[in-house]
């Protein structure tokens, strides 16, 4: 099954731009760590992830009474941030969530890739 693991909010962790160099650097060696740990669990697949620009660097484009419009920024004005992703390939929930746990201290939101075909 695949799982979208969506990284938002900042959790405890400080925002990037107010991070040092070497605490910038430490969590990256988690995200390494994370990638790491899924290319040792059996079964387990990255098959996508990427760091996302913040809110607002976004597009948005909504559709109301058939006509859509194009704004600059984020869908909703909210406190959290969506930072990054992963998608992953794995036997099961517990598995994505347990792995989870070797990233920095993010929000985490999980959710199943939904199989359309």
């Amino acid at each position: 099954m695949k799982y979208f693991v969506l990284l938002a909010n900042d959790g405890e962790m400080t925002p990037w731009t107010e991070m040092t160099p070497e605490e910038q650097e430490a969590s990256m060696a988690k995200h390494g760590a994370f990638d790491e740990a899924c290319a040792a669990r059996p079964g387990v697949e990255i098959v996508g992830g990427e760091a996302l620009g913040d809110g607002s660097m976004a597009t948005t484009l909504r559709t109301r009474g058939g006509e859509m419009t194009v704004t600059d920024g984020p869908f909703a004005e909210a406190a959290e941030q969506i930072g990054g992703y992963y998608v992953i390939d794995a036997p099961d929930l517990d598995t994505v969530i347990d792995l989870c746990r070797v990233l920095p201290a993010y929000d985490i939101d999980i959710r199943p890739v939904i199989d359309m075909s």
